[in-house]
């Protein structure tokens, strides 16, 4: 074992921080929803490595809404650490579920991740 988290690891962190906020906050629901958001760019740039084990934190803000995308700013922090191990960057664009063509983001889940901004 290298004592260090896998670089993989690291977007499943980012997947996991976004998939809980847009599930949890927007409330989306990719079963039930006509219109979701699918992620279409994914970037991670690594300050650190995350040692293992160790409790990560990770911190999101939405840095961008346009018509039919959203750009989630993501932040990996260690125990203790007020500087990221790792940031990066997730865009989502809300598609319709059945002919995955691109759609405005609905009106509700705008203003929610307008709050966020």
């Amino acid at each position: 074992m290298l004592g260090h988290v896998n670089n993989v690891l690291y977007y499943r962190f980012f997947e996991a921080v976004v998939v809980r906020f847009v599930m949890e906050e927007a409330g989306v629901d990719w079963l039930k929803d006509e219109i979701s958001p699918q992620a279409v760019e994914t970037l991670c740039r690594f300050h650190r490595p995350l040692s293992f084990p160790e409790t990560v934190e990770a911190g999101l803000r939405v840095a961008k809404i346009g018509n039919s995308s959203v750009t989630f700013d993501i932040g990996l922090f260690g125990e203790q650490d007020d500087t990221p191990s790792a940031t990066g960057h997730f865009v989502h664009v809300f598609v319709n579920a059945e002919t995955l063509k691109s759609q405005p983001i609905p009106e509700k889940k705008r203003k929610v991740l307008e709050k966020f901004t």
